[in-house]
């Protein structure tokens, strides 16, 4: 979870720029680039979800997604919403004309990465059972996406819940998944496992993560080199929407395998390829933190993370994604009324 929030902070201010763009700003970018980070949508939706499994766990439905939906965004005053994306407005406006879900998904940007974005908390809850995870995040998608962009969303919470495992871990660990796959193998292999092999998000992730496997045998290629093979194994050059589920998706495990799980080099290789870089740098930074463990993020990136201001989603302000995180991790004592908005003061408000 704290991965996921320091990805977002990376890479907000690398939001939907080109590589080229990002270059002649600010060089190569290798750590916050701004006095004051913070995360975007992508963080503030992430806590959205992990409450709402917090309070529900396994037992969580699509009625109980739609509730919390209306109740902590929808039917509330729109007051300082911003910067959610084209599948969270157009979810939005469904249900305020009355729709449910299913319908409430169809939209013109079901397919987008607005569920991989909050996908990490699953994974968080399901550690070990990516199976699990894929379940629930499909069930929470369902208000809101279909097709590609569901799952975009189980690859990525089938992806975490794999890498949370007990194993050796970090880049140095090598060959530490059974029968010697490596580990990030591992993780990778289980978010294929949970979508459809001919899917658009199955052939993009393969894609990138064969262009980040080639790189890595490659003596006399550069970081930027990596970087260019990797995105252009999966973008789709002059399209003008950059939140594709299977191109934000297939991004953001070519860094996390062009690193090898390493948590710094795969936020900073998602971020540095541009197009929806917010997003592929959460997604990889919760692969990576979940990988690797808190002790991996450079405390001065995981400082930096504090309470969610609510700038996108107002209910969200005063959470902490670590609060967030210890409502979902097993040995958690945290209750329902702990975990939902609206039940006293913001669970763990300014505490960390």
């Amino acid at each position: 979870m704290l991965g996921l929030a320091v990805g977002d902070a990376l890479g907000a201010p690398a939001e939907n720029m080109k590589p080229s763009q990002i270059r002649r700003r600010w060089g190569r970018i290798e750590g916050y680039v701004e006095d004051d980070p913070a995360g975007t949508d992508d963080t503030e939706y992430a806590i959205f979800s992990g409450l709402l499994l917090a309070a529900h766990g396994s037992a969580l439905t699509v009625a109980h997604v739609e509730a919390a939906w209306h109740q902590w965004i929808a039917d509330r005053d729109e007051g300082p919403f911003r910067g959610a994306g084209f599948s969270e407005r157009g979810t939005l406006e469904n249900l305020r004309r009355g729709l449910a879900a299913p319908i409430s998904a169809q939209h013109r940007h079901a397919w987008s990465d607005g569920l991989a974005m909050r996908a990490a908390p699953f994974g968080v809850f399901a550690a070990g059972r990516p199976a699990e995870a894929a379940r629930l995040v499909a069930i929470d998608g369902t208000v809101s996406h279909d097709g590609e962009g569901i799952y975009g969303g189980r690859a990525v919470a089938a992806g975490v819940a794999a890498a949370m495992v007990d194993l050796p871990q970090g880049p140095s660990a090598g060959s530490g998944g059974p029968g010697g796959t490596p580990i990030t193998d591992v993780v990778i292999a289980a978010a294929l496992s949970v979508v459809p092999e001919d899917s658009w998000t199955a052939r993009s992730l393969r894609r990138a993560v064969g262009a980040a496997q080639r790189c890595r045998h490659d003596p006399g290629i550069t970081q930027l080199g990596t970087e260019r093979a990797v995105r252009s194994a999966v973008v789709i050059g002059g399209y003008p929407w950059t939140d594709l589920a299977p191109e934000a998706v297939g991004l953001a495990f070519g860094a996390f395998a062009a690193a090898r799980g390493d948590f710094s080099a795969s936020v900073l290789t998602a971020v540095n390829m541009g197009r929806d870089a917010d997003t592929t740098a959460a997604v990889a930074g919760a692969l990576a933190g979940a990988l690797c463990g808190a002790a991996a993020i450079p405390a001065a990136w995981a400082g930096a993370i504090g309470p969610a201001r609510g700038s996108c989603l107002p209910s969200m302000a005063g959470y902490h994604v670590l609060d967030v995180a210890d409502l979902l991790a097993p040995a958690g004592t945290g209750t329902q009324a702990a975990a939902e908005p609206g039940a006293g003061s913001p669970a763990g408000a300014g505490s960390r």
